[in-house]
C-alpha cells in the first residue's frame, strides 16, 4: 500500500545518496574508484563527491560537510524540508539538527524511531 507523503502525494520520496563521512575527500573518491569502479559525478574540492554507484550515489563528505558526526546515513531529497519534517516527527522520528542553508541545498537530519540517522534534503 502507498502511503502519502509531504513530498509528493502519489510516490513514494527517493533517497538521493547514501552519506558516507570521511577525512580525506580525494583520497576516498581514489579509493571507492580503484576498488569498486564508481566513477565521480560531481566533486566540491575536500568538501564533497557524489559518486556514481549504479544507480545510487554514493556521497563522500568530508569534515566541513559532515552533517551526522562521522555517521553514515541515507538521505532523503524532498520538495519541502520543513513539512517532511514534520511528518518524520509525526510518525516517531526526531530532529537533531534543525534546518540550514548548505551550499547547494537545505538539509537538516533527523533520526529514525529506532536511532538511524537520516538527512533530509532540498531545494533552496
Amino acid at each position: 500500500m502507498l502511503e502519502s507523503n509531504p513530498a509528493n502525494e502519489t510516490t513514494p520520496t527517493k533517497i538521493g545518496n547514501v552519506l558516507h563521512p570521511v577525512t580525506d575527500v580525494p583520497s576516498a573518491v581514489e579509493f571507492y574508484r580503484e576498488a569498486f569502479g564508481l566513477a565521480p559525478r560531481f566533486v566540491d574540492g575536500d568538501r564533497y563527491a557524489a559518486l556514481d554507484a549504479g544507480g545510487t550515489v554514493l556521497a563522500l563528505a568530508g569534515p566541513e560537510e559532515d552533517l551526522t558526526g562521522g555517521t553514515p546515513a541515507a538521505s532523503f531529497k524532498v520538495a519541502d524540508v520543513k513539512a517532511t519534517l514534520g511528518a518524520l516527527v509525526e510518525a516517531g522520528g526526531k530532529v537533531l539538527r534543525e534546518p540550514e542553508q548548505g551550499p547547494h541545498e537545505i538539509r537538516a537530519v533527523a533520526q529514525d524511531p529506532w536511532g538511524n540517522t537520516i538527512i533530509v534534503y532540498g531545494p533552496r
